[in-house]
């Protein structure tokens, strides 16, 4: 009895450490999507202020496309920023923005002072798109198939790295495979 009581709080203890040390190996700032593989969220969201279209899921219907959450107020989406300029401008891929919470009229003023990347743009100023989506700050970018299935999410601002090494090959994968499910 006595090796009972000094051998289960050391296995108690290994238990704790290998869950820890597993743990430790998983990166924080990735949160998985329950919306991978899965149809984009039906939405119609109004034209930001200033712009004459908005944007709807039904503009996204058989394109492979980029959708990226921005907001003015985004700090990180300033770092983001040149780099869509970038992609818009030399990539052939439908890059399409939400302007997440924004007041009326500042995400205009943002696009108009920095450069406007996107095909479309829709105002999400009540954040109810962002929450069928899942979103949990901004800058986040989604990859869409043409039949409209979320492929990818990526948190955070998209640099020169994450597109050269994460982003682009994925677009190119879906294009060789035909952009839809392989």
């Amino acid at each position: 009895m006595g090796r009972l009581l000094f051998i289960a709080p050391l296995v108690v203890f290994l238990l704790l450490g290998a869950y820890f040390a597993i743990g430790l190996t998983r990166d924080p700032s990735h949160i998985p999507s329950a919306l991978i593989d899965k149809p984009l969220p039906a939405f119609d969201l109004p034209a930001i202020e200033g712009y004459d279209r908005g944007l709807s899921s039904n503009d996204l219907g058989g394109k492979i496309a980029l959708i990226n959450f921005f907001g003015s107020w985004c700090v990180s989406c300033v770092i983001e920023h040149p780099v869509l300029m970038e992609i818009a401008a030399k990539e052939d891929v439908l890059l399409v923005g939400i302007d997440w919470k924004d007041k009326p009229g500042d995400g205009a003023r943002w696009l108009e002072r920095r450069g406007d990347p996107y095909a479309l743009i829709g105002d999400d100023a009540d954040g109810r798109t962002a929450l069928d989506f899942g979103i949990t700050g901004a800058p986040e970018t989604f990859i869409i198939d043409r039949n409209g299935r979320i492929r990818y999410r990526y948190q955070g601002p998209i640099t020169e790295d994450v597109w050269r090494d994460i982003i682009n090959p994925l677009l190119g994968q879906l294009k060789r495979d035909g952009g839809g499910d392989a």
